[in-house]
């Protein structure tokens, strides 16, 4: 295993120094901060690697990554515990990071609190690292005095988040690899297999049955007329790419995917646990409810359910509660709305968000393990199509010159 060598401060204020073991550097840095210590220096034993200029160049310009930015928000919230002033703290913060990236905002942040800037103007500088939601904690923890345990909810939420995506990705995995090789036994089978029997059924003289007849047509479409396969496929691709970071093509998308079966209540959930688990932060952090309204549309993450929040947004302003705009707006689920009017009526509200968000958590695990369980006969069934269409293809003029020669 590693040895990292550290340099800490312990938690009566003392500088320490040593050496730990550790599979990676935020597996060190979690030791550290797991002892009580606050890491200002972790790095491995023998050094790093020197980095190539182009390398760095590239780092630089790089985002942050999400267990970067978790790392961080753990040791800023630890450090605020600890009491260490700001200046100093994103000091030792830019001194420790590995992320070159990081290191240079850190750099910039510590320049503009030392020039009087709030700590919310520091952040907000950064939209692409640091998201609205992001900001707007810190505004909040700033203008309540509660950033510790304001950044203590926001390291939750991003480690959240970021395992639900993560367990979304590794569902899609196998069926993204295993739609990638069913598209390349395709082209192989349409353009090298399928010619050479065609040319022994055409000097036969039998009729070529259908699906042959396709395979062909086909297979001089790419033969023929590659360049505009290839043309209209970067086109289109190009094209949706463009689209979809419109506002009219991203609400396009995500309704779209919502009602798509299987996939679409994924999503739904999803939306419904992010709304509920960050909605619950802020109402327990003292944002008000319209600017938290406000906050959400921002970072819910799904264009359709955004809209909706500007109808809603419309009805809370003439002071009709949160729950009656939730009812008539699209996407929120009847538990949503019904927990929300219990929480409203008997002022639990951040609770009852807490609720709604633990219960779509295991809804979205159940739905991602369906999902999972759901692609195999999916793409077993689209596989044997596939193989049973070109064996169609092959066979059948094969029976037919058997037929001939009896």
């Amino acid at each position: 295993m590693p040895k990292y060598i550290y340099k800490a401060i312990n938690e009566i204020g003392n500088a320490v120094s040593g050496v730990i073991e550790a599979e990676s550097l935020e597996t060190a840095n979690n030791a550290l901060i797991a002892r009580g210590n606050i890491p200002t220096m972790v790095s491995l034993e023998h050094g790093l690697a020197a980095r190539s200029g182009w390398a760095s160049i590239r780092e630089i310009f790089s985002k942050v990554n999400t267990p970067e930015l978790i790392l961080f928000t753990k040791q800023f919230k630890t450090m605020l515990h600890a009491g260490v002033p700001m200046v100093k703290l994103l000091q030792v913060l830019e001194d420790q990071t590995a992320s070159l990236k990081l290191k240079s905002i850190l750099g910039s942040m510590s320049q503009d609190i030392k020039e009087g800037s709030s700590l919310y103007n520091a952040f907000k500088k950064y939209p692409k690292t640091f998201s609205s939601l992001y900001c707007s904690m810190i505004r909040a923890g700033e203008a309540s005095g509660a950033l510790p345990e304001v950044m203590e909810r926001l390291t939750y939420i991003i480690e959240h988040e970021h395992r639900v995506k993560s367990d979304i990705k590794a569902a899609l995995q196998y069926p993204l690899i295993v739609l990638v090789f069913l598209f390349i036994a395709f082209f192989v089978l349409l353009t090298f297999v399928i010619p050479k029997f065609v040319n022994i059924f055409e000097r036969s003289g039998i009729d070529i049955p259908v699906p042959t007849m396709i395979c062909m047509t086909l297979y001089s479409f790419m033969v023929n007329y590659w360049y505009i396969f290839f043309g209209l496929l970067i086109l289109s691709a190009a094209f949706l790419r463009y689209y979809f970071k419109t506002d009219n093509g991203r609400y396009v998308r995500d309704v779209f995917l919502m009602k798509v079966p299987i996939i679409g209540p994924l999503f739904i959930k999803s939306a419904m646990s992010r709304f509920a688990s960050i909605f619950s932060i802020l109402q327990s952090s003292g944002v008000a409810v319209l600017e938290s309204m406000n906050i959400l549309s921002g970072t819910i993450n799904n264009s359709a359910i955004s809209r909706e929040f500007d109808r809603i947004n419309e009805k809370l302003e003439e002071g009709r509660g949160i729950a009656e705009p939730l009812k008539s707006a699209k996407y929120f689920t009847p538990i949503v709305t019904n927990m929300i009017a219990i929480g409203e009526e008997s002022g639990n509200l951040d609770e009852m968000l807490n609720e709604i968000s633990d219960h779509y958590d295991v809804e979205l695990e159940y739905a991602v393990k369906k999902l999972s369980e759901a692609m195999g006969p999916i793409l077993t069934i689209g596989l044997a199509g596939i193989v049973g269409f070109f064996a169609l293809s092959i066979f059948l003029p094969m029976w037919d010159m058997t037929k001939m020669v009896k």
